[in-house]
């Protein structure tokens, strides 16, 4: 219990340097568990949509200068490990270079897209200011969607948040279930990309 409450007391005290970090490792689970604590008047809509979107932003925007590396040998390697085969990468290239703001959206809809698709998309050099202007709208939008959903969810369960242990393992258990819904619309889009290729 005294680690639940010591998880609890730095997201409590420090939530807008704590969710930039969990946003990174898993961007709809961590932006519903920021909703979660907006809706619980923890933090405040604005600045945890700022630091959702900064945070969101700033990993596909390393993923597309390594895609504009790409083409070096080493990086070559790196790219084939992180989904990105010699096939799937011309692909990916023309269906930037065809129609960048629906990539854009699709892997913001479907996580899975999310890393082949940005490192394809500074592979096909296409311009960055171009890039960055689609990914922070697109961010913006899920963003708000998911923390309005956290907030709905954390507004109703406001009286579990006066105990720690209780208002960590509720927003946890919301965040987990959107990281399983996450995992389970991967799958399901991984699985009809590879019908289609087949």
């Amino acid at each position: 219990m005294e680690v639940l409450n010591s998880l609890w007391a730095a997201v409590e005290h420090h939530p807008y340097a704590v969710i930039p970090l969990l946003v990174m490792a898993e961007g709809p689970a961590a932006t519903v568990f920021a909703g979660s604590l907006v809706g619980t008047e923890t933090a405040s809509f604005w600045p945890i949509l700022l630091v959702v979107v900064c945070a969101d932003v700033t990993v596909d925007s390393l993923l597309y200068l390594f895609g504009r590396l790409g083409a070096r040998p080493i990086f070559s390697r790196l790219l084939r490990r992180l989904g990105l085969s010699h096939e799937r990468r011309g692909r990916l290239t023309a269906a930037v270079r065809r129609n960048l703001p629906m990539v854009v959206w699709n892997a913001k809809v479907a996580d899975l897209a999310a890393v082949p698709s940005y490192l394809a998309a500074g592979l096909a050099r296409v311009s960055f200011q171009r890039f960055l202007a689609w990914v922070a709208a697109f961010s913006v939008l899920r963003a708000a969607l998911l923390i309005g959903l956290g907030v709905l969810v954390g507004g109703r369960a406001a009286e579990l948040f006066a105990s720690p242990g209780s208002a960590l393992v509720m927003a946890s258990a919301l965040a987990l279930t959107v990281m399983f819904v996450n995992l389970f619309v991967r799958h399901a889009v991984g699985r009809r990309h590879s019908e289609v290729e087949s």
